[in-house]
């Protein structure tokens, strides 16, 4: 069974970072390599960072009363590539 989408809510006028731990998933002395973004169109992406466990995207924008899904792929040493999504409900706030 696939775990839950996780679900932020996301003031249109904020530009705030959201991460994701990879620590659980990768395998011993293994980290990620590529970590890519895919944001939907409505929103803007900026920065982006990735520790080796931990992948960080920052956004902005969005139209309230919308929900968008933002994706993080990766690709890790060991030749694992995976992806994980998460919603942005962005609200006045």
């Amino acid at each position: 069974m696939a775990a839950p989408v996780a679900m932020f809510k996301h003031d249109p006028d904020a530009v705030l970072d959201y991460s994701r731990d990879w620590s659980e998933w990768l395998a011993d002395g293994e980290t990620i390599t590529t970590s890519t973004w895919d944001v939907p169109v409505g929103l803007t992406q900026g920065i982006t960072d990735n520790t080796g466990t931990l992948t960080t995207v920052w956004l902005s924008g969005g139209e309230a009363g919308t929900s968008y899904r933002v994706t993080n792929r990766v690709v890790t040493t060991g030749g694992r590539t995976d992806e994980r999504s998460f919603t942005l409900l962005c609200e006045e706030r």
